[in-house]
């Protein structure tokens, strides 16, 4: 399978529509699930929400429960902030936008931010304040927030394969966080190993879907993004454009797009100040593109403005 159509065929010595057949076969053998498009996955109905109206109002009810979202920003934008947030969403039951379930959340560059983490849990009550004070009291959060450091691709790749399925089966993990995915392929590659780090890619992306799909879970994974600036005849920058990391062999495997960036903008409220933000959704089957003004306090992100 991992064997381009042309080595098959010099070592098997088959014609070429008969090794097109023979991997369409193994192709087949090999799947656990029926393909699914990213519509039909989006037309499930349920729906990860994000533990704020005007955001979920963004996303038509929060995250796809299969497929992986990518959420992409400049280092300070709020992409780990919204990724705890929706770490804490998800075990509130379902009808309160949640999943009744924990989260793996897999650290590969930094360590985890457990004070923040403790921070936004106990204001909780102050985010959600719609729902009853005595059932996020009866929540245990730290508890159920699973944390896995992975170094490089080997430990990634045991965390996703071994600890992950045994979590999900279990019912303990609803939601799979990877903090960041371009970290590791950007360390461990070189520019001249792009057909190696792709193929190390497609490895990745296949296991997360085949999780997210086999266990109804969605896969949020953070990413860097790459920043081109474009240059004037003098040599001087006139502007940057700021598109996600690891090209187009990556987009290709995430089913939402989403973008944060900071503003040059700072609101208000009380005795707390947060530099603006602005959350994009850049592409999805199932939403048009739009986005929405949003800040981080100390209970969380939060929509700022309605969205367009």
């Amino acid at each position: 399978m991992s064997l381009p159509a042309v080595d098959v065929q010099r070592l098997t010595g088959l014609a070429h529509p008969e090794v097109h057949q023979l991997l369409t076969a193994a192709a087949h053998a090999c799947r656990r699930h029926a393909p699914l498009s990213g519509e039909a996955v989006c037309e499930s109905g349920l729906r990860l929400g994000v533990s704020c109206p005007v955001l979920d109002g963004l996303l038509r009810g929060g995250l796809p429960v299969g497929g992986i979202t990518e959420l992409s920003g400049q280092s300070g934008a709020g992409k780990t902030q919204l990724a705890l947030q929706i770490s804490l969403s998800v075990q509130y039951p379902v009808e309160h936008g949640g999943l009744g379930g924990g989260a793996l959340y897999i650290c590969t560059e930094d360590s985890f931010p457990i004070r923040r983490l403790q921070q936004m849990i106990s204001e909780q009550a102050n985010l959600r304040s719609e729902v009853p004070s005595s059932l996020i009291r009866g929540l245990r959060f730290s508890d159920h927030v699973y944390i896995e450091h992975a170094a490089d691709l080997d430990s990634l790749q045991v965390c996703l394969s071994r600890r992950a399925p045994v979590l999900l089966a279990a019912g303990l993990v609803r939601l799979i966080v990877v903090d960041s995915v371009a970290a590791l392929f950007r360390s461990e590659f070189q520019a001249e190993d792009w057909m190696e780090r792709n193929k190390q890619l497609l490895t990745f992306s296949s296991m997360l879907h085949q999780l997210s799909q086999e266990f109804t879970t969605p896969v949020l994974c953070i990413n860097q993004v790459n920043e081109d600036a474009m240059i004037e005849k003098n040599k001087q920058p006139l502007s940057s454009s700021v598109t996600p990391a690891l090209g187009l062999a990556w987009a290709n495997q995430v089913l939402v797009r989403l973008m944060i960036r900071r503003l040059q903008k700072t609101v208000s409220r009380g005795d707390q100040s947060s530099a603006l933000r602005q959350l994009e959704v850049v592409f999805a089957p199932h939403l048009a593109r739009s986005k929405c003004e949003v800040a981080v306090w100390r209970e969380g992100v939060r929509g700022v403005a309605a969205f367009e």
